[in-house]
C-alpha cells in the first residue's frame, strides 16, 4: 500500500508565485506535478496515478468504439510535414531541430501526416475500411505564453485518433462513433461539457465540434441561444442585414472634426456640430478602420485594414481564427510610418481595397497595390456610415456602402456580444468561458491528397481516403478535474480518477493507534480498496489533517481518540459528512461505500 512515511512526495503550505489558477496551485501544493521548465511539468507518483486513470477510461472507450491503438515517435522528419506545408503553416509554434548529419526534424505538435503514411503503407483495398487508430503520445507546441500549468503547456499528452473511410457517408458515421466515445468519456471522468460548433483552424476540413469545460479561467469564450444554438465565439457568423435603397441615401459629405481620433469623440462632435433631424448619432453609425499587420509562416509581413462598426470593437480572437495561418497584431508605428496615406484616427476606405486600386493608390512602402480591406457582415448595400475622410481632423457623413466605396470581402471580426442573434434565429446570445477538453474534426481528403492515400474501390477504380481526427487533451482533463472539484482546502477528486480511495490516517503517539490504523488499511487493500496510510509517526494531527483535505482523497479515515471507544472517523472529503463507525464494521462499511462510488 501507499505509505505516506516512505511516499515520494511533498506537500506546500503556501501558494506557488507562479501558480495562477487553482489547478496549478493545487497540483503543485499537493506534490502531483513540479515544473521544469515554463509550460513543461514533471510527474510525481500521485500525478502519474491520476494521469493513468484517465488514460484508461479513454482507452477503454477507444477501445469499444473500434479504434485499435498504435503508438508513434514524438521526434518526426521534416519531409512529411513539408508536403502538407505544415512545417512552414506552423511557424514559431513548431519545436525545430537539426540532427548531427543536418537532418531536419521536428517534435510532433499532432501526428496528420504519419497516421496518414501508415495506412498508405499497410492498407490498399476498400475492404480493409472502415478503419480507426489512435494513439495517446506526448505533444510540442513553442507556445509564446505558457500558462495556467497543464492548461496550456509546451510539452502535453494528448489521445489523437483518426478515422480512415472509403467515402463522405462512411466519415459521417465514424464522425458519429467519436463524438459518442467522447460523449462517455467525459462523463464518466465526470467533467462537465458543453458542445459547441469550432473552427477547423490550421487542420483543415469540414465539419467541427469542440468539447468545452465550463469554467471561467478558460480560454475560450463560446456563445448559447435559448434555441440551443452553441459555438466557440470564433465559429459565430453573423447574421447580415438586408441591403438597403441606396437611391435614397444623401450625399456623403467632408467635415472639419478636429481632435476626434476616437469613436466617442467623434460621436459627441458630430452632434455638437452636425446634428442630425431624426435622432443623435450614435457609434453604431461610425465605421472603424482597424489596421492590422499579418505575418505569414514564412515570416512575411503585410498590412489589412478591417472594418468593423464603431459600436464594437474588433476581435483579435476571432480575426486569428478568421485569418489563419498567419499571425494578427495591431499595426505598429513603424507600419504606419511605411504607409504615410494612412492618418491614425481618420482612415477611410477611399485608400483602401478596390476603390483605392481603382483610383490608383499606392501603399507607401514602393508596392504597387491598395492595402487590401475587409469588412465586418453588416456593412452591407445602402448601410451609411462616418468615417475617417483620410486626412488629419476630417471625416465624411453618409458614406454609403455600394455607391461611394467597397471592399475586397468580409471578414468575422468584430466582437461578438451577449443579445447579439443567434445565426440560426434560435434567440439572443449569452456568453461563457471554457477550457477545450476534445476537439472533433471532419477532415475530408485535404492528408489523404497531399501524402497520397489511396485505395481501390469496389469497381476496382483508385478512389482518395477521407479522414476524421479526434483529439483529447489528457494532461488538460486533469487540469481541468482539480479545477472543479476542489475547494478552500485542496483537491477533492472524484473517485473514478482520485489516485486512491481512502486515506486513512492514524493520529496521536499511541502504539495501539498505529496498529489498529494499519489493520484497517492492510484490510481495506485486501477488499480491493485503494488506499494512502498516512502512518508517519512523529507528525502532529493538524499537519495530517491538512495534508490529507489537500491531496483529496474521496474518503478519509481516521483513526484516532476514538478508538478507546471502538470507533473511528469516516469522512466524505467532496461532501464533508462524517460519521463515527464502529472499529470492527470499519473496512466493510469503507469497502461498501467505495464499491457504491465506483458503480460496482
Amino acid at each position: 500500500m501507499l505509505r505516506m512515511s516512505t511516499l515520494f512526495v511533498r506537500t506546500l503550505r503556501e501558494d506557488p508565485v507562479d501558480a495562477e489558477v487553482a489547478s496549478h496551485r493545487l497540483l503543485l501544493r499537493a506534490g502531483y506535478i513540479r515544473r521544469a521548465a515554463p509550460g513543461i511539468y514533471t510527474w510525481l507518483p500521485l500525478g502519474l496515478k491520476v494521469l493513468a486513470k484517465v488514460e484508461a477510461i479513454v482507452r477503454e472507450e477507444m477501445d469499444a468504439a473500434g479504434g485499435q491503438e498504435v503508438h508513434f515517435p514524438a521526434l518526426l522528419p521534416r519531409e512529411p510535414y513539408e508536403v502538407t506545408g505544415r512545417w512552414t503553416e506552423y511557424g514559431p509554434n513548431l519545436f525545430r531541430l537539426t540532427d548531427r548529419k543536418g537532418g531536419d526534424y521536428l517534435l510532433a505538435p499532432t501526428h496528420e501526416e504519419m497516421f496518414t503514411l501508415l495506412v498508405k503503407d499497410l492498407y490498399s483495398s476498400y475492404k480493409d475500411l472502415p478503419l480507426t487508430i489512435y494513439q495517446v503520445q506526448n505533444k510540442y507546441r513553442d507556445e509564446a505564453r505558457p500558462r495556467a500549468g497543464l492548461l496550456r503547456g509546451r510539452e502535453f499528452i494528448m489521445k489523437d485518433s483518426y478515422s480512415f473511410d472509403i467515402d463522405d457517408e462512411g466519415l459521417e458515421r465514424s464522425y458519429q462513433i467519436q463524438r459518442e466515445a467522447y460523449i462517455r468519456i467525459f462523463e464518466r471522468l465526470g467533467l462537465e461539457y458543453v458542445i459547441v460548433q469550432a473552427q477547423s483552424g490550421a487542420m483543415g476540413g469540414s465539419k467541427s465540434e469542440e468539447f468545452l469545460s465550463p469554467t471561467e479561467v478558460g480560454e475560450d469564450t463560446y456563445v448559447r441561444s435559448p434555441g440551443g444554438y452553441t459555438a466557440n465565439v470564433e465559429a459565430v457568423t453573423t447574421p447580415a442585414p438586408p441591403a438597403l435603397d441606396i437611391a435614397d441615401a444623401p450625399a456623403a459629405h467632408v467635415e472639419d472634426t478636429p481632435d476626434t481620433p476616437t469613436i466617442a469623440t467623434l460621436v459627441d462632435l458630430a452632434n455638437a456640430r452636425h446634428p442630425r433631424p431624426d435622432r443623435e448619432w450614435t457609434a453604431a453609425d461610425t465605421l472603424k478602420n482597424v489596421v492590422l499587420a499579418l505575418t505569414s509562416p514564412a515570416g512575411e509581413r503585410s498590412l489589412l485594414v478591417v472594418g468593423v462598426p464603431g459600436d464594437r470593437e474588433a476581435d483579435m480572437t476571432r480575426l486569428e481564427a478568421a485569418l489563419a495561418p498567419a499571425v494578427v497584431e495591431p499595426a505598429n508605428d513603424a507600419d504606419f510610418a511605411a504607409h504615410p496615406h494612412l492618418v491614425k484616427g481618420y482612415i477611410g476606405p477611399g485608400v483602401l481595397g478596390p476603390q483605392a486600386r481603382a483610383a490608383g493608390v499606392k501603399r507607401g512602402d514602393d508596392s504597387d497595390t491598395a492595402i487590401p480591406y475587409l469588412v465586418d457582415p453588416r456593412i452591407v448595400e445602402g448601410t451609411r456610415w462616418v468615417t475617417g475622410a483620410d486626412a488629419e481632423g476630417r471625416h465624411v457623413f453618409e458614406l454609403t456602402m455600394g455607391r461611394d466605396f467597397v471592399a475586397d470581402g468580409t471578414v468575422e471580426g468584430a466582437e461578438v456580444r451577449a443579445g447579439d442573434e443567434a445565426p440560426d434565429g434560435s434567440g439572443p446570445l449569452e456568453l461563457a468561458r471554457g477550457v477545450e477538453i476534445g476537439h472533433i474534426f471532419q477532415l475530408g481528403r485535404k492528408y489523404a491528397e497531399a501524402l497520397d492515400l489511396k485505395v481501390l474501390d469496389v469497381n476496382g477504380k483508385q478512389v482518395t481516403v477521407t479522414m476524421g481526427s479526434y483529439g483529447i487533451g489528457v494532461t488538460r482533463a486533469v487540469a481541468v478535474l482539480a479545477e472543479h472539484h476542489h475547494d478552500e482546502l485542496g483537491l477533492a477528486w472524484p473517485i473514478h480518477v482520485a489516485p486512491y480511495h481512502v486515506h486513512v490516517m492514524a493520529t496521536g503517539k499511541d502504539d495501539a493507534v498505529f496498529a489498529a490504523a494499519e489493520e484497517l488499511a492492510s484490510g481495506l487493500e485486501a477488499a480491493g480498496v485503494e488506499v494512502l496510510y498516512d502512518d508517519r509517526p512523529k507528525v502532529s494531527p493538524g499537519v495530517k489533517f491538512k495534508d490529507s483535505e489537500l491531496l483529496g482523497a474521496p474518503y478519509i479515515l481516521v483513526v484516532g481518540r476514538g478508538l478507546e471507544s471502538g470507533t473511528v472517523e469516516f469522512k466524505n472529503r467532496a461532501t464533508g459528512d462524517s460519521a463515527e463507525i464502529p472499529v470492527a464494521e470499519a473496512v466493510t462499511a469503507v469497502a461498501t461505500a467505495v464499491r457504491e462510488s465506483l458503480g460496482g
